[in-house]
């Protein structure tokens, strides 16, 4: 699940909680409402905790010996 996909799971749980009124037999939606809020709520959690900590800058390590590959030697035999 995405940030995207947590957000709207977010805004469609507060929308049925707390803009709606209606009664539906059998389904509490106000119920319904929280586990959507709640489900996004913990998918934008843990979308932040795995991608958030991901660096999008190359890191350069520079070493300060260098070392002088040997050229490789070809004969030619006729």
């Amino acid at each position: 699940m995405g940030i995207g996909v947590s957000i709207f799971l977010l805004a469609v749980g507060a929308i049925i909680t707390f803009a709606t009124n209606v009664d539906v037999q059998g389904v509490d939606l106000d119920m319904v409402g929280i586990i959507l809020m709640i489900a996004g709520g913990v998918g934008l959690l843990l979308s932040l905790m795995v991608f958030g900590p991901r660096s999008r800058r190359a890191t350069v390590v520079e070493d300060d010996a260098y070392v002088e590959r040997p050229r490789r030697r070809t004969t030619i035999e006729e």
